[in-house]
């Protein structure tokens, strides 16, 4: 389990190609568009295929043309461009909503994708929504460690240092945390009362 910020395509491609492990993070997108045109996901991957297809079934490829030397494709960013041929998009009814503003349409793909892909599948499912409501219950504890009981650095050395000042502050949290549910705020005082 993790936030947003363990979402994106590296970490993801770590943790189910390396690893084998079920990313219970969200995915780092900012593949969708608000701009009327197509987004990415409007876009049908083909894996056997190696390509996308457009909402007019035209066909987005990393090359249109066959190498003596294959090439890989694969930008300096870990990812390959998909491009419609320009013949295609030249005559689309749908070139309005696919690429107003350029010859033909093209689409990044990284090369860790499929990663991603497991991801959004696993969201939807409800054993994602059990373990995201567990998540925040421990990242508010976390975050109750740093904020409230000033734990943003480590001050002991060595991991038997870290396990005892980790210790004595969970210690000290879930103190606080029975003393809060032995002695409830009333509600129209705001005081504490004896149970």
């Amino acid at each position: 389990m993790g936030d947003t910020a363990y979402g994106v395509a590296e970490m993801l491609g770590w943790m189910v190609n390396e690893k084998a492990i079920e990313p219970h993070v969200p995915v780092w997108d900012k593949s969708e568009r608000n701009d009327g045109t197509f987004s990415r996901s409007d876009f049908d991957w083909r894996e056997e295929d190696n390509e996308y297809r457009c909402p007019g079934e035209k066909p987005l490829r990393p090359w249109h043309r066959n190498f003596t030397v294959r090439r890989s494709g694969i930008t300096k960013a870990s990812t390959i461009i998909y491009r419609a041929s320009r013949h295609d998009c030249g005559d689309c009814p749908m070139k309005a909503r696919r690429c107003p503003n350029t010859p033909m349409r093209k689409i990044t793909r990284h090369v860790n994708e499929s990663a991603r892909d497991v991801a959004r599948k696993l969201a939807k499912t409800s054993a994602y929504a059990r373990s995201r409501r567990q998540r925040k219950k421990v990242e508010v504890l976390f975050a109750h460690l740093k904020r409230i009981l000033r734990l943003r650095r480590l001050r002991l050395r060595g991991l038997r240092g870290a396990r005892d000042e980790f210790l004595m502050a969970a210690t000290a949290q879930n103190l606080r945390r029975m003393a809060m549910w032995l002695m409830p705020r009333s509600p129209e005082v705001g005081n504490l009362v004896p149970a």
